[in-house]
């Protein structure tokens, strides 16, 4: 066999074996080689990444921008007199915005200044309140061992079936004889124990390693230095959530002041809200839009300043 015989069998071979590409001769001038299909296939990569995220963005866009409707109308007609807030087709910038509806709200003859400080009052103490006996309850049920433990939760949790409203005559009679009928402490003291907060302290201290407490314990660490100083710090996220959350239930709550206030000095925001009438005793629509604008701003500055450690709360409890 020559040479040439030998040489041609190996190129037909190599080309048989492998197919055009580098170091083939004429596979390298025809056929892409490695480098190139690997920038083909990153790019198609990027376009389906594209194509994917405007798929799912447009209509996340299209469902925020829906809810955000009630509030873009809430806004425009506490800008309006009364008499243009229902007209059809709606006029969503006025030729005129009407300031006067916010001067009136804040120091009007129904000024929204003493509800607006009720509400910021008994908010602040029922957070405060919630998170001392929350953190302290749920604390107790997962890391402190005592007879009876997992009973008590169980029928701490079975009171949470009770409807709310099937409580409001007892405790109106109850609060009618402490004195603490139409007093702000009607709203306050039951808001400092909710079953929901103890449940999620307790759930987020039971994730918390135990060994944490008997290193401490080894040391010499009472369980009140153990909990203050080493598992409070940690539990921070679940706490701001539970200051969110407490904070909204307080300020949004009507059904509670609606029954265990009669003094229009008591009143907290959502009643006060609904003392803006016109000569007819229907709704001021322009002054009622221009005081619950005005009411949704402390839970925005709440939700702005809290909203990292809101969400860091939310995404642990989803991961645990």
């Amino acid at each position: 066999m020559t040479d040439a015989t030998r040489t041609d069998r190996s190129g037909q071979a190599g080309r048989g074996a492998g197919g055009p590409g580098p170091g083939t001769g004429p596979g390298r001038s025809v056929g892409p080689g490695p480098g190139v299909g690997m920038d083909e296939r990153q790019a198609l990569r990027a376009r389906r990444d594209r194509v994917r995220r405007w798929a799912w963005g447009i209509p996340l866009w299209l469902l925020a921008l829906l809810f955000l409707l009630p509030f873009a109308w809430m806004i425009s007609t506490s800008l309006k007199p009364d008499l243009e807030a229902f007209r059809i087709p709606m006029q969503w910038i006025p030729d005129e915005p009407r300031w006067e509806n916010y001067t009136e709200v804040l120091f009007g003859e129904n000024s929204i200044l003493v509800p607006f400080g009720n509400s910021v009052f008994v908010a602040v103490l029922r957070v405060l309140g919630e998170l001392s006996t929350a953190t302290l309850a749920g604390y107790a049920f997962a890391k402190l061992r005592f007879p009876g433990r997992g009973k008590v939760f169980i029928a701490y949790l079975a009171t949470s079936l009770i409807p709310a409203q099937l409580l409001l005559v007892p405790r109106f009679v109850y609060f009618e004889k402490l004195s603490l009928y139409d007093t702000l402490w009607a709203l306050i003291l039951p808001g400092m124990f909710t079953v929901l907060g103890t449940f999620l302290m307790r759930q987020y201290f039971v994730s918390q390693p135990e060994e944490f407490a008997e290193a401490a314990r080894i040391d010499g660490a009472s369980e009140f230095q153990i909990f203050f100083r080493i598992y409070l710090p940690n539990a921070m996220s679940m706490i701001s959530a539970l200051a969110i959350l407490t904070f909204v239930w307080s300020w949004n709550d009507y059904e509670t002041p609606l029954v265990f206030l009669s003094s229009p000095e008591n009143y907290t925001l959502p009643v006060g809200l609904t003392s803006f009438t016109d000569e007819n005793g229907a709704m001021a629509a322009g002054l009622s839009m221009a005081a619950s604008v005005i009411s949704i701003v402390p839970i925005l500055l709440v939700f702005l300043v809290f909203q990292r450690r809101f969400v860091r709360a939310m995404t642990e409890s989803a991961l645990k």
